[in-house]
């Protein structure tokens, strides 16, 4: 069970990374390019959210195949846990998304 809880921590928080780090990395391909880095930020964080779930639960094709597989033999729990890492990997991606547009609110703040 403990295992359970650890891999539903990783998967949000690889999720909540994906978006935060490529978002703070193109911010500054951004400004070495002389374009808004803020703006940058937004398009990138908004445009790989699946990708960052798909990373977070390590491709999803595995997770996919586990949930075919736990409707097929009845295996309900294999499911309900295969659902539950997809909708934390999601809670990450979209916070990562969240926190980015906060560092928008921020900027917009801070050029007053």
């Amino acid at each position: 069970m403990c295992d359970f809880f650890s891999n539903l921590l990783y998967n949000f928080l690889i999720a909540f990374g994906v978006i935060v780090g490529a978002s703070v990395f193109a911010g500054m391909g951004a400004i070495v390019n002389n374009h808004s880095p803020v703006k940058t930020m937004i398009s990138v964080a908004s445009s790989i959210k699946i990708w960052a779930v798909a990373v977070a639960l390590g491709g999803t094709f595995s997770s996919f195949q586990a949930i075919e597989k736990g409707l097929l033999k009845g295996e309900i729990k294999s499911v309900i846990k295969q659902i539950l890492y997809i909708m934390t990997a999601l809670i990450g991606a979209n916070l990562g998304y969240s926190f980015i547009k906060l560092i928008q609110r921020w900027s917009k703040i801070w050029m007053e």
